[in-house]
């Protein structure tokens, strides 16, 4: 056992425990909080273990108690937060036991152990986690927080060392750091490593059956998030994170704290008073995000200048943090768009441009441009010529590059920087023709408030993948941009503008490309004082942490016990400014001014106080509910306006009734005489029906006197409906409103829910309530049209128990304006939930047989005898209903976990087309994996339907999902749409496959490019094999499709990788584990002379490579690597003629080659006398591509046309690392 032990670690991306709205969402497996939300099939997340791998939150392992000592003791040790460990593991390959845990070590003062899976935790990984030893020894509720990677050394090369750690977690996320508690006592790689590699004894993992396992662990100390208060403690409050808009609050902050910039976005009042006056423009301006116009009959959620305007206003004078849900709606966003990132610069640029649009018009028009607009201009100049052309351009932020960049000055060096155009790439000049010439940009004029937005993120055309430059870049405090004779300034620049700026704000990104959390340093009146805006929080900070730990680059800790193990605990720090924001120093006073209320347009200030004051009313009330009752008063009216409109279950949504707020002690009797206003309901919603109101007589409110109404109690029925169940006795009206709802309902203790029976006369008057005994039912009525499709409520009745529903059908007929002799179809309205339950009555039995009683639901209809499909979709109330129920309702499902939501549609994408709509079905929720595959073949006119392959959608990332639904692999429609148990879709994907879907699914498919030996061209071909078949089955296969040189031609599958070949495949090796999404399968004609080799030939690894000048001269590998068989005696002369032979290359371009030994990115440049077989292995180990002989020239050639479509390699690499393999179709 190793230990290495190292001082404190200052991780400057660290943020608050427990925080939900820090963790973001851009791909399937997401933390959400400490929560983890459950992963796509295939995907490789950082999960806790477990003895299975099912989806969803994995059960935590309970560790042994074995070796574990006191808690307490444990945490008694002096031990340094960070520490190393190392453990060999020898005979690894005959480790039997399922799991196996290593000796235990300390950090931190806590008990720790690595935990493995040496065959997989029933993956095809080696499974791997760091566990708290002593977690069943230790106090109820004991939690700890460590940052931690885990690594499976390559003993033969440390270059490819796996390691996976919590700062960049292998789904793309950010998870500065685990809470380890009793439920997660381990969290770690459930697919650390595929166990293929591992035991690949030529891989380096594993040498003389040794596996090597690192685990560098840093225990963070706790911060009590939640009990920080940011007003007290700052001055400011924070934004709340919506799930991923981290980037916005950091961007909404940086403008709040611009004072100028408020200002300009509230009343043209002001402004037309001070331009009145007589006062200048800037003035105006001064005063103009509160000057911006807009009225007190804007709603926030439509408007973006009002909803930013409510926005700055509760940061001003708000005492707890704001949410943003008013601005983000009024941009148009839904729920799915707040848990996606977006883009920082884009956001800007379109808020900015939406706030030009509001100021049009008016004496703020062109504000935003004066704040944040500067020019620069495009120039091209001929050398021997007079020709010259220019191009003016605007700019409202400045994108720097970070790569290859020391600091910010050599980005704007970079900036300006003149390029030649000479030789092959002289500038087409009008009338001058073919001229050497210069182009370059200088800039005209900088503007008050300077954005620059740093290159943090590129693509790496080399590695073909986007990427996150972490390079150290500095920044000044203070930034000169007339330095050195205003370099960067046009000849026509304003000389008497002295271009000196002060930093205001730096915005942070903290980690990696496909994910990560943002936060801003921000000093709003430029003291010395920094504050760190992290969403809800708001916390002082110094220079040092705001400017210096903001400039990326890696980090080596010092080694205070060098004893143990002499390799550095070195770390690369994710956490760096991506955005700047400098003032110029001339127009401090201007943009950082005052801004007061008086700022502020009367009708915002009116609007915005009295939400506030409605918020604090709302918060004394709740905080008096408990003196209070709620009585909900359902009539026939609510019955009638909502039953086929609003709802089409029940009788009624009892929230949209009159409602009344009554004190507890309040009798009955009282509230039926003398009871406040009815709140209607906006009030409600608005207010929480809550408003204090004079009294006022019952009559007066209905309209009905006390002696004509009878109230009823609703009661939930154990099938979960809710019903009138019986009628208040004279004993309980003389009861408290308090008691009689504790009576009537139990499980609510602030309501009362009550339905208001009245009867009425012929002439339509009220009469008093008939007597009710045991033997009468009241029942209620609705009628169904199947022509219509449409459902209403017609009323109620009372009937007696031993009567029969054919007594009443004339009653109903009358009811429904039907013929006295129609002949109707009656139904009982029985459940809805989980299922639609309304089943037919038959009107010779008597109601009690039928078991009716009071508060059931007779549901009734024309006879549908006779009618066709085509006149109606639904001829019976029942199927309607089910219909209707099954029907998806196109909500969001933001604050609901709900299952059973609706949609009206479900929408088909062909999944080469995933942004668009291609047609959509009206699905029942219930329907099977067969129904909707056959409802999709019917509407593509396919026959077989099971050539249909669906594939569901990811509601966070708008994609598709990784991995397609398999052969009745959900069992109903909405196990296809549910997003993680989170939120419910509305879209599916379909592809047409070739041959059905259960018989691909037991067949592999690879793609693999065919290198022809005459022709200089690769075809893409696709083969389809059992999955238990071998290489040579496939090389059989290919040989049936290709053009061989010659009949005899024998054939070899490779596998490549970034132009080097890692691997022949053996012909005995079977294709099932083979993954061509993430390698290139290549085949190939095995040349002559390859064939069997002589004692005195050897093969070796030739490949094309070029040195890349910008990246300090690293070796960059391109075109198509080979190999070739050398003498033991042959010279590089002689190799080279054979070469230049095979590429066929023309002597002039072939003499600018260069030739050197390669051996772990290192050349060596050779002489064409050296013997080439002393520098290379007699065996082609592992590791042998990294020794070749490397052609060095310049990538140059035409890229080679594929014959058939070809998945990019960015998409590859992207799903391999984030989702794992992707299903062969």
């Amino acid at each position: 056992m190793t230990l290495l032990t190292t001082p404190p670690i200052d991780f400057s991306f660290t943020f608050a425990l427990n925080s939900a709205v820090r963790w973001h969402f851009p791909v399937d497996g997401v933390f959400f909080g400490k929560w983890k939300l459950r992963q796509a099939e295939g995907e490789q997340m950082l999960v806790p273990h477990a003895d299975f791998a099912p989806e969803g939150p994995q059960p935590m392992e309970v560790a042994s108690t074995e070796a574990t000592t006191n808690a307490v003791d444990a945490q008694e040790i002096d031990e340094p937060p960070s520490a190393r460990f190392t453990w060999k593991i020898e005979n690894f390959s005959k480790v039997n036991m399922k799991k196996q845990y290593s000796e235990v070590f300390h950090v931190g003062g806590f008990k720790w152990r690595i935990l493995t899976f040496p065959k997989g935790n029933n993956v095809d990984h080696l499974s791997m986690y760091l566990d708290v030893a002593d977690s069943s020894a230790l106090p109820y509720g004991w939690s700890r927080y460590a940052q931690f990677s885990l690594s499976v050394i390559n003993q033969i090369h440390s270059k490819f060392t796996i390691r996976k750690d919590t700062c960049q977690c292998s789904d793309g996320l950010f998870d500065t750091q685990h809470q380890f508690n009793s439920r997660e006592s381990d969290w770690g790689f459930t697919s650390f490593m595929p166990l293929s590699d591992l035991y690949d004894p030529g891989r380096g993992y594993l040498v003389n059956d040794t596996c090597i396992i690192e685990a560098d662990v840093a225990v963070r100390k706790v911060v009590d998030y939640w009990s920080h208060d940011s007003k007290k403690e700052t001055g400011y409050v924070g934004l709340k994170n919506q799930g991923a808009t981290c980037y916005m609050n950091s961007l909404l902050q940086t403008l709040y704290h611009i004072p100028y910039f408020r200002k300009v976005c509230s009343s043209v009042v002001l402004s037309f008073f001070l331009l009145y006056v007589g006062r200048n423009l800037l003035e105006i301006l001064l005063q103009a995000v509160y000057h911006m116009p807009t009225t007190e009959n804007d709603n926030p959620s439509g408007s973006i200048p009002l909803a930013l305007q409510s926005l700055f206003y509760k940061l001003q004078y708000s005492d707890t943090s704001v949410a943003t849900k008013e601005l983000t709606k009024s941009f148009g966003w839904d729920t799915y768009d707040s848990f996606m990132q977006h883009d920082v610069q884009e956001l800007n640029r379109v808020l900015c441009e939406k706030l030009e649009d509001k100021m049009k018009g008016t004496v703020v028009e062109g504000t935003i441009q004066q704040l944040f607009e500067g020019h620069h201009m495009n120039y091209l100049e001929c050398i021997n010529v007079e020709y010259k052309s220019t191009r003016k351009e605007s700019f409202y932020d400045l994108q720097l590059d970070v790569k290859g960049c020391k600091d910010i000055y050599a980005s704007f060096d970079k900036y300006v920087e003149v390029e030649r155009l000479e030789g092959d790439n002289k500038y087409h000049a009008e009338q001058y023709g073919l001229q050497d010439a210069r182009k370059g940009v200088l800039f005209i004029d900088f503007p008050p408030v300077l954005q620059l937005q740093l290159k943090r993120f590129e693509y790496d055309f080399v590695r073909d993948t986007m990427v996150k430059i972490n390079d150290r870049y500095e920044f000044p405090l203070q930034l000169d941009l007339d330095r050195e004779n205003r370099k960067y300034l046009s000849p026509e620049a304003d000389s008497s503008v002295r271009n000196l700026y002060t930093l205001h704000s730096v915005l942070v990104h903290s980690g990696g490309v496909h994910g990560g959390h943002y936060y801003a340093y921000i000093r709003p009146t430029l003291s010395d004082q920094w504050f760190k805006f992290d969403d809800e929080r708001v916390t002082k900070e110094d220079m040092k942490r705001a400017l210096e730990e903001q400039y990326g680059g890696e980090e080596e800790l010092p080694q205070t016990n060098p004893g143990f193990n002499n390799s550095p605990f070195k770390f690369t720090k994710y956490s760096n400014a991506y955005m700047l924001v400098y003032i110029r120093e001339s127009d401090t006073d201007k943009i950082i001014c005052n801004v007061d209320e008086k700022d502020i347009a009367e009708h915002l200030r009116i609007r915005l106080k009295k939400e506030q004051e409605e918020k604090e009313q709302k918060r004394q009330e709740k905080a008096e509910a408990h003196l209070y009752t709620i009585i909900k008063v359902a009539q026939d009216e609510d019955l009638v306006h909502q039953i086929g409109k609003d709802i089409y279950f029940d009788l009624v949504d009892h929230d949209k009734v009159r409602q009344f707020r009554i004190q507890k002690q309040l009798t009955f009797n009282s509230f039926k005489g003398q009871l406040p206003n009815s709140i209607d309901l906006g009030d409600a919603e608005r207010l929480g029906a809550s408003v204090h109101v004079t009294v006022e007589e019952v009559a007066k409110e209905f309209g009905i006197p006390v002696q004509f109404q009878r109230f009823w109690v609703w009661a939930k029925r154990q099938n979960h409906t809710y019903r009138p169940n019986r009628p208040l006795t004279p004993q309980e009206e003389n009861q408290s409103v308090g008691q009689l709802r504790e009576v009537s309902n139990k499980a609510n203790n602030a309501e009362l829910k009550l339905f208001l029976e009245v009867a009425v006369g012929l002439d339509m008057q009220p009469l008093p309530p008939p007597e009710k005994t045991k033997e009468d039912i009241i029942l209620f009525f609705k009628l169904y049209d199947p022509i219509k499709e449409e459902l209403r409520y017609v009323g109620r009745l009372f009937v007696k128990g031993n009567g029969k529903p054919m007594d009443i059908l004339k009653k109903l007929n009358e009811m429904a304006g039907f013929a006295p002799d129609e002949e109707i179809e009656l139904f009982e309205e029985i459940k809805y939930e989980p299922n639609v339950m309304c089943e037919h009555i038959d009107k010779k039995l008597s109601f009690r047989s039928s078991q009716l009683e009071d508060g059931d639901i007779i549901c009734f209809q024309k006879s549908p005898q006779g009618l066709s499909s085509e006149e109606c979709n639904y001829p019976t109330v029942s199927a309607f209903l089910i219909y209707v129920h099954n029907r998806q309702s196109a909500e969001s499902l933001v604050d609901s976990s709900d299952r059973n939501a609706r949609i009206e549609v479900v929408r088909f994408r062909s999944l080469e087309k995933p942004k668009e709509d291609e047609f959509c079905l009206e699905l029942s929720k219930q329907n099977n994996y067969d129904e909707v595959v056959e409802y999709v073949a019917r509407r593509l006119g396919l026959d077989d339907a099971s050539k249909i392959r669906l594939t569901s959608h990811n509601c966070y990332s708008q994609q598709p999902k990784p991995q397609p639904i398999k052969y009745r692999g959900a069992e109903r429609l909405t196990d296809m749409l549910i997003h993680y148990n989170q939120v419910i879709s509305d879209i599916l994907y379909y592809e047409v496959l070739d041959i059905p879907l259960p018989e691909l699914q037991g067949l592999k498919t690879l793609k693999v490019a065919f290198h022809h030996a005459t022709k200089d061209e690769v075809v893409i071909h696709t083969i389809r094999l059992p999955k238990q078949s071998s290489v040579g089955d496939v090389i059989n296969d290919l040989k049936s499709k290709v053009e061989l040189s010659h009949p005899d031609a024998e054939l070899r599958l490779l596998e490549v990788f970034y132009h080097k070949i890692y691997k022949i495949f053996p012909l005995q090796e079977k294709i099932e584990n083979i993954n061509d999404q993430y390698w290139t399968l290549r085949a190939e004609e095995i040349p002559e002379e390859e064939k069997n080799l002589g004692p005195n030939y050897r093969l070796i690894h030739v490949y094309h490579f070029m040195k890349d000048t910008a990246q300090n001269q690293q070796i960059h590998n391109f075109g198509d690597p080979f190999f070739l068989a050398i003498n033991d005696n042959e010279t590089l002369g002689e190799i080279k003629m054979r070469i230049q032979k095979k590429l066929h290359v023309p002597d002039e371009e072939f003499s600018k080659w260069k030739f050197a030994f390669l051996s772990l990115g290192r050349p060596e440049y050779l002489q064409d006398s050296d013997i080439m077989s002393s520098r290379f292995q007699r065996r082609d180990v592992y590791g042998a591509w990294e020794q070749y002989l490397g052609l060095e020239h310049s990538d140059n050639t035409p890229k080679r046309s594929y014959a058939a479509n070809q998945v990019s390699t960015y998409l590859k690499l992207f799903h391999f690392i984030i989702f794992g393999p992707l299903n062969s179709k």
